[in-house]
């Protein structure tokens, strides 16, 4: 057998190897997508939320990125970590001079933030388009990785977005 021969056997063999190597199950691969929230509860604001590690800073639009099966499976989760401002429109002493807030008042401020957080299931879905957390009463989350407008009325969660705090959470 020529070198020639050899070499290009080899070749083929490693590049068969190789590519071998490339076919994996699609329930094991991961594509990016955006964080978004929505605040059901008037009166509080998120001031950064977590999912699984990936932080957000409060409630504005989509944020890169989360990444996310595209393939989903039974018993997803996920990790939610977030902190509430109960009383953003407090007024707060601004500095006399220059630009901020009056430390002491605002320390004051900061120190009635609560965090929380929650391992809440990913429904099932064919086609991910990031993950939307849901912040409802009683510091409950839902989310979605539905590729609908929380408009529609196909979107999965239904919860009204001006929800009231009940007088007492359930346990």
């Amino acid at each position: 057998m020529s070198d020639i021969t050899k070499l290009l056997k080899t070749i083929i063999f490693s590049a068969v190897v190789i590519l071998a190597g490339c076919d994996q199950s699609r329930a094991n691969e991961y594509s990016g997508g955006n964080l978004g929230a929505i605040n059901h509860v008037p009166g509080q604001s998120i001031n950064w939320f977590k999912v699984n590690d990936y932080r957000v800073p409060g409630t504005g639009g989509g944020y890169c990125c989360i990444m996310l099966p595209n393939k989903w499976r039974p018993n997803l989760t996920a990790h939610i970590e977030w902190e509430i401002d109960p009383n953003p429109r407090e007024k707060i002493p601004r500095l006399k001079e220059g630009v901020g807030f009056e430390p002491k008042a605002l320390a004051q401020h900061e120190a009635k933030y609560r965090r929380y957080s929650a391992d809440v299931p990913i429904p099932e879905y064919d086609d991910a388009c990031g993950l939307t957390v849901h912040f409802l009463t009683c510091q409950q989350v839902k989310v979605t990785a539905s590729c609908l407008s929380p408009s529609l009325p196909d979107y999965p969660i239904k919860e009204p977005i001006d929800m009231q705090e009940p007088a007492t959470c359930p346990k």
